[in-house]
Order: C-alpha cells, then sequence, then structure tokens
C-alpha cells in the first residue's frame, strides 16, 4: 500500500508576518491520519517536513522564512502541493562524540532509541549547543548517566 499523498494548486497565504498554506478539509480527509499530521511538503519542487495544524478552524501548514527564500516565494503567489504522510520517524543528526559515548554504553544507546523524536533533539540540542569541549564533554556524561538510570531528563 502506497502512503497517502494530496496534490493540489493554491496560492502562498499571509497572516501578517507568517506565511502558510491552507489544506482543504476534504483533502485532509484523504490523508486519513487526523487534523495534524506530520507530512512531507512539496511546494514548487522544495520539499521539507512539517505539520499540518488548525488556526481558527483551517488547517494550514506554515512556510518558514528559509523555504521561502529557498523557492523564491511570498505572499500571494500561485503554488503547487503535494502533501504526503511522513510515516517515517525523523532521522536525529547525532554528534559523533555523543554517538561514540552511546556506542559504549548499550543500555543508554537503547534507551536513547526508545525516545520521541522531540527528546532525542533536544539532548543533541543540548550537546551542539555547549560553548566549550568541557561543557560538552559533561553534557554528554550526564545524558548517558540519565539514559542508564532510566531518567529522560
Amino acid at each position: 500500500m502506497s502512503t497517502p499523498s494530496v496534490t493540489f494548486r493554491t496560492t502562498l497565504s499571509s497572516f501578517g508576518n507568517n506565511t502558510g498554506i491552507e489544506v482543504p478539509p476534504e483533502l485532509m480527509e484523504q490523508l486519513g491520519s487526523g487534523k495534524r499530521p506530520a507530512v512531507v511538503v512539496n511546494v514548487n519542487g522544495h520539499e521539507y517536513r512539517n505539520t499540518v495544524g488548525v488556526m481558527a478552524g483551517r488547517y494550514l501548514v506554515s512556510v518558514s522564512a528559509a523555504v521561502r527564500k529557498a523557492t523564491g516565494l511570498s505572499g500571494g503567489d500561485p503554488i503547487d502541493v503535494t502533501l504526503t504522510l511522513a510515516e517515517e520517524p525523523r532521522p536525529v543528526a547525532m554528534p559523533d562524540d555523543f554517538k561514540a559515548a552511546l556506542d559504549r554504553e548499550p543500555g543508554a544507546a537503547s534507551f536513547f532509541a526508545g525516545l520521541s523524536n522531540s527528546l532525542q533533539r533536544y539532548h543533541v540540542g543540548l550537546v551542539e549547543g555547549a560553548k566549550t569541549q568541557e561543557t560538552r564533554d559533561r553534557r554528554i556524561a550526564k545524558a548517558v548517566g540519565l539514559f542508564l538510570a532510566g531518567e529522560k531528563r
């Protein structure tokens, strides 16, 4: 069975400083995955991941400044859109030193693998946000210790 997908032509909507794609309710029904599904968005050939949101009873997919810059789009522009359900979890890019520390502790690695994508990104973000190597090493050691103890944070 193929992954549910819908394709439509619309206009990029503008709401103050925000831009988004309004998804017709009948297309949301065709996707068949609730009101806030994770989707892969293809806008005029540019692909990114996002989640459908609901605002004032309308289904919307945000279009960030980075996506607008990459595509050259702005509010009011006509667009071709394909939304495909994102059935695969988003991979988390692991820093080499964090991965190596988890590899040395299989129990911690297993616990980390069972965390939600957002918690995995949280811990990776803490490591990547360190300004010094000492802080980075300390954060990695703390995370490994938490995972070995079965704690998420």
